[in-house]
């Protein structure tokens, strides 16, 4: 592994730290101001902080399922360490880079939460809608996710992604 790529590695380390702090900071924010609270309205009708245990997934799937979440998000995070790691060190690769880096921390961001606590905190709600009550975390990896699927299908061809391939030049050859 070359120079520039171990600093690559490195700033995406110091990325996911950060994002995640920005995370833990919003949840214990929640935690201390709106726990045990009447949710605060900050736009009438439309959105409001709302404190919530969630002890499953999105839309409170799963609940109770915390073994399997926990799984998820490991075998989640060493794919991603993986695809980090033998991504070549070119230009092209700086979106997937910065993509991969937001889902892995919001992964951590509430795999943190479901270790420490047994649930996640939430208090993100859009009341105009009814939509399920998330948090920081919860917006990096939907986001992250839905752009990770653009870049697959209409950014990067197939060869670009030859390098997550197990295959070794000798298998190549016999084709």
């Amino acid at each position: 592994m070359n120079k520039k790529k171990k600093i690559r590695l490195a700033v995406d380390v110091l990325f996911v730290l950060l994002l995640i702090a920005v995370d833990q900071a919003t949840k214990y924010f929640a935690v201390i101001n709106l726990m045990n609270q009447k949710p605060w309205v900050i736009w009438e009708g439309v959105f409001e902080l709302h404190y919530l245990e969630n002890r499953g997934a999105a839309f409170g799937m799963l609940q109770g399922q915390k073994v399997f979440f926990v799984l998820i998000a490991v075998i989640i995070l060493a794919v991603i360490v993986y695809v980090l790691v033998k991504a070549p060190y070119q230009k092209m690769y700086t979106k997937l880079h910065i993509t991969l880096v937001f889902i892995a921390s919001g992964a951590i961001g509430n795999l943190i939460d479901r270790m420490r606590y047994d649930y996640v905190v939430d208090f993100l709600y859009f009341s105009l809608i009814n939509f399920p009550i998330f948090n920081v975390a919860d917006i990096y990896v939907t986001l992250s996710s839905i752009y990770l699927v653009i870049l697959l299908l209409f950014v990067y061809k197939e060869s670009d992604l030859e390098f997550l391939t197990f295959r070794t030049k000798k298998f190549r050859d016999i084709k």
